[in-house]
Formats: structure tokens, C-alpha cells, sequence
């Protein structure tokens, strides 16, 4: 027994030094390379990513104009940034962070970067779970705090610039990211959970419908959320894509496809049995009820 529980620690341990590690790559045949946990430059400046990560930091031309207006009052934040090495809009904004941060002699100690995981069980997740709680469902996020409070943040992409909407964050801070109805979905989910959330679902369709860039802005989002086990909560929010985008095929299947594996075909069927009278000639809502149905 004592020889079993030694073991455990041990190996508890090593697993907890690999999670610890800085720039830790994770190489498995057949897939593309892609960095995992905490990560600095230098990672990004490794054989597998320099390519990218050198040409668009090379590529952008800070303002520096800007910069010089920004560079003082910047070095009183703590930033944290969340980004994908697999991910296309974190290979084309990260590298130009990096040289707005460097243009201002940014602290670089006070710069925290985590790499997500691409993998279905772990998407956008870290092995220490540094994004939970933090709403990061797409990257690159990059999170300002002053006195360890969260002051902004940028999703995906700048508005206007990386200069432009730091200087927005630092000074007036009316700065408005990207993706507004996730965090309207997700602020009201933290305060009153899946049961508010239906609640508010008129109100919000009232004021996001027709305004929402596309489905997948709520489908990443409820994606996050069934991969971390709040599985109600990404059912719920599935419900209210299907009514935003009720001419969109896709968010009827990942409706009725996530309540089928959960236990819910009848209500499964009846998603699909009202989206096909809605759309009656997608062959796809078809074929997804048929198979719904049979298994």
C-alpha cells in the first residue's frame, strides 16, 4: 500500500512539473505542433512557430505617436493574454502585441501568456486552468488589470488598433470589445445562472437580434461551456442561437445533437421536426433527425 501511495505522489508530481513548465510543446504524429500552459517570446520564436510569429512582428509598424502617449501609464497595468498557437487570429494579432508592448518598454514580468489547448476535451483550456472563470472563449483575449482588478480587455482583434484601443483602456476606458452578447450571456449566467438566463432571453433578443455578426458567436461560446461540464448552461444558450439565427441550419443540430447525447431525444426530435418546417429543404436537418432518430 505504502509502495502504491508513493507512486501516486510521484507521479502527481512530475505531472504537475510538466504543467509547470514554460513553453511545454506538445508533438503527437500525424498533428501539427502547438505550445501548451505558460509561454514567453522565446517559445514563440521556436522552430515551429518563428515563421509566423516573426514575419507579422516584422510586418506592423507601431503608431508612434501613440505609443509615446501610452508607454508611461501602460507600465502601471498587468496584462494577461490567452492565445492559441494553432489558432489564425492569435498567429496575426499576438506577434503585433508584442511590438506595440516592446514599443512602450512594456514590463514583460508583468505580461502573463497562456497557450490554449486546440483538443476537443480541453478547447481553449490550459493544463492549470488559468482561464477559468475568465470568459476566454475566443483568442486571442488579452485582459488589462490595475490592483489586480480586470479594466478591459481585447477579443479576437483590436477595433481600431492595438494602440488605438489601449489608449482607450488607460485613459477613458469606454472601450467596447468584441462579442458583447457573450459577455451579456455569461455576466448573467455568473449572477443568475441558467434559470436568469431564460428569463432575460426575450430581452436579449430584443436587443442583440439582427445586431449578433453571426452564429458562432454563441456557438464558441456554448461550446466552452459544454467542454468545461455546464452542460445546461450550453443548452441553454444553444436555445437562444436557434432563435437569433433560426435561418441557420447549424445551430438546430447543435441544439438537438447536444440534448440527444444527454439524454433528451424526444426534445431532440421536436428541435429538428420545427427546424425542418422552418427550412424544409435542408437535407442536413433531415439526415440529422434520421440519425437522432435510429439511434
Amino acid at each position: 500500500m505504502k509502495t502504491n501511495i508513493i507512486t501516486i505522489i510521484i507521479i502527481a508530481l512530475f505531472t504537475f512539473q510538466i504543467n509547470a513548465q514554460l513553453n511545454t510543446e506538445i508533438i503527437e504524429e500525424g498533428e501539427t505542433p502547438f505550445l501548451l500552459g505558460k509561454i514567453n517570446k522565446k517559445g514563440l520564436e521556436g522552430e515551429n512557430y518563428k515563421s509566423w510569429f516573426t514575419s507579422n512582428y516584422n510586418n506592423y509598424e507601431p503608431n508612434s505617436e501613440i505609443i509615446d502617449k501610452i508607454s508611461s501609464k501602460l507600465k502601471t497595468y498587468n496584462i494577461q493574454l490567452f492565445m492559441g498557437t494553432w489558432c489564425g487570429d492569435s498567429k496575426q494579432e499576438v506577434p503585433k502585441l508584442y511590438r506595440v508592448l516592446e514599443a512602450c518598454n512594456f514590463p514583460m514580468e508583468q505580461l502573463t501568456v497562456i497557450a490554449v489547448s486546440r483538443k476537443p476535451d480541453m478547447y481553449k483550456q490550459s493544463p492549470q486552468h488559468e482561464e477559468a472563470g475568465l470568459n476566454i472563449h475566443r483568442v486571442p483575449t488579452i485582459i488589462f488589470y490595475k490592483n489586480n482588478i480586470e479594466v478591459n480587455r481585447i477579443v479576437e482583434h483590436p477595433i481600431d488598433s492595438f494602440e488605438e484601443d489601449i489608449k482607450n483602456i488607460i485613459t477613458e476606458n469606454n472601450y467596447i470589445s468584441n462579442y458583447q452578447i457573450v459577455a451579456s450571456v455569461d455576466a448573467i449566467l455568473e449572477q443568475k445562472g441558467q434559470k436568469g438566463l431564460n428569463r432575460k432571453q426575450k430581452k436579449l433578443l430584443k436587443t442583440y437580434k439582427g445586431k449578433v455578426s453571426s452564429m458562432y458567436e454563441l456557438n464558441t461560446y456554448g461550446r466552452i461551456l459544454y467542454s468545461t461540464n455546464r452542460i445546461e448552461d450550453a443548452i441553454t444558450v444553444f436555445t437562444l442561437n436557434t432563435k437569433l439565427f433560426p435561418e441557420e441550419p447549424r445551430t438546430h443540430m447543435t441544439l438537438a445533437n447536444s440534448l440527444s447525447i444527454n439524454g433528451n431525444k424526444e426534445r431532440a426530435i421536436d428541435v429538428l421536426n420545427n427546424a425542418i418546417k422552418l427550412l424544409p429543404n435542408n437535407a442536413d436537418l433531415k439526415e440529422n433527425l434520421k440519425v437522432i432518430k435510429s439511434n
